[in-house]
């Protein structure tokens, strides 16, 4: 893999103090020094076209992007396995066993671990992803019974805090909003990440600026997301910002969010993100 750094000039682990001084920006945590004028326009620039390539971007070499391919068809045919609900909590060691178990998925090989393991241990700061890294173990497996599955939405939020932030805002907003992803383990994070990077040629550091790598999503922990109906896929869109389900959502106070407008963590803007 080209390991050339992305951003590390601009920010070591955490970030500059001086952000919190920089109209329009969110603060991040355990800041400890500023960016340069030029460093920050660039950065500007990079989220300004999240979705396309940018100098500097991480991206798969040949063999690797084989890898990523053959992985990520193993991992979809698990997925219309198990149907989507159900994929989204499981472990990795849950997807190794249905493909030894079912032909219908195969099984895994030595180098598909190997390049899973590799990109799960991989540090995301190289990317130009700086948000934490809330789940540290590739094979952290997510109890059923901490667990309760939304009607009509394929979806599942843990019990306690999340399952009752998301009951308020239906209360308070009614069923025009609706939960578009509730918790994602390390298997789904996989699959969405890797079906970005396929997209564009095994960029990933493109696909960090949309989705976070997987063990980097809140999504393992509590974070999820809401959308309003019939709005479809633009609920992940900047364009949700614009909706009255979003506006409402402000005025209620809940949109403390993970990756607000011109956060300094690599991220897009994540209007439909609630943080728990």
């Amino acid at each position: 893999m080209n390991r050339r750094t992305f951003l590390k000039t601009i920010f070591s682990i955490s970030f500059g103090a001086a952000l919190c001084g920089i109209p329009g920006f969110a603060c991040a945590q355990e800041a400890t020094r500023a960016v340069e004028e030029k460093d920050l326009k660039d950065y500007l620039h990079r989220m300004a076209n999240f979705d396309t390539p940018q100098p500097g971007d991480i991206i798969l070499e040949k063999k690797e992007l084989v890898l990523l391919k053959s992985s990520l068809s193993r991992l979809r045919r698990v997925q219309q396995t198990v149907g989507f609900g159900n994929f989204c909590v499981l472990s990795f060691d849950d997807v190794l066993k249905f493909g030894r178990n079912y032909s219908a998925v195969g099984r895994f090989t030595e180098q598909e671990k190997n390049f899973l393991d590799m990109l799960f241990h991989f540090d995301a700061h190289d990317y130009g992803f700086l948000g934490e890294k809330p789940v540290d173990k590739l094979t952290a497996s997510i109890p059923r019974k901490e667990l309760v599955k939304i009607p009509r939405t394929g979806n599942f939020l843990y019990r306690g805090e999340p399952q009752k932030k998301y009951m308020e805002i239906r209360k308070e907003l009614g069923k025009k909003v609706y939960l578009t992803s509730g918790v994602r383990g390390v298997i789904k994070q996989f699959i969405l990440f890797l079906a970005k990077a396929e997209a564009n040629n095994g960029n990933l550091s493109l696909a960090s600026r949309s989705l976070a790598p997987p063990g980097y999503s809140y999504h393992g922990v509590g974070d999820f997301d809401v959308g309003e109906k019939g709005l479809g896929a633009a609920n992940f869109s900047a364009r949700f910002a614009e909706t009255g389900t979003c506006i409402k959502l402000r005025e209620h106070g809940y949109l403390q969010l993970r990756y607000p407008e011109n956060n300094l963590l690599g991220v897009r803007f994540e209007p439909w993100h609630i943080k728990v």
